[in-house]
């Protein structure tokens, strides 16, 4: 799907949008283990496996929210490219795609959860994508924008 965007870029920016992997809901405890988890054991997988994923690609800049898991998910890449991790607000998920659309050439990776990652790639694209089930982790979204259009691509892995 392509979508022409008012504002202008000479250059190919790519954005990578990954749900964060699966969560361990295994540990009874203090209520901020419950609502800020780490992966589980299938989850660390995958984050792994996004590594594999991107062999290859130039990864410019890493974004997660401030959540555990979300940050466990793109931690693995993170360092693999020598990067930190950066804190994205995604309340405020309108400032953070048009900081994105601004980071003209590169490639951003960013982790969010089920209902922040198609609502970023929407703003990113102009798109309507709906909401992930939370049941979904193996689909990630690339949006590419090059002279003022988008497009989105969606992947499985």
């Amino acid at each position: 799907m392509l979508v022409h965007l008012s504002y202008a870029q000479s250059k190919t920016t790519t954005i990578i949008v990954f749900r964060h992997a699966e969560k361990d809901t295994s540990k009874a405890g203090s209520q901020m283990m419950q609502s800020d988890p780490d992966l589980s054991a299938a989850g660390k997988l995958r984050a792994q496996n996004i590594v594999s994923l991107l062999d290859g690609t130039t990864v410019d800049a890493v974004y997660s929210t401030n959540y555990i898991r979300t940050k466990a998910t793109v931690t693995p890449l993170a360092e693999k490219h020598k990067l930190q991790v950066q804190l994205y607000d995604p309340r405020n998920q309108k400032v953070f795609a048009d900081e994105l659309k601004g980071m003209e050439g590169k490639t951003i990776v960013v982790a969010g959860h089920s209902n922040t990652v198609p609502r970023l790639v929407n703003l990113l694209a102009g798109t309507s994508h709906p909401d992930l089930d939370e049941s979904v982790y193996d689909q990630y979204y690339i949006v590419t924008i090059k002279e003022g259009v988008a497009s989105v691509e969606i992947k499985r892995y």
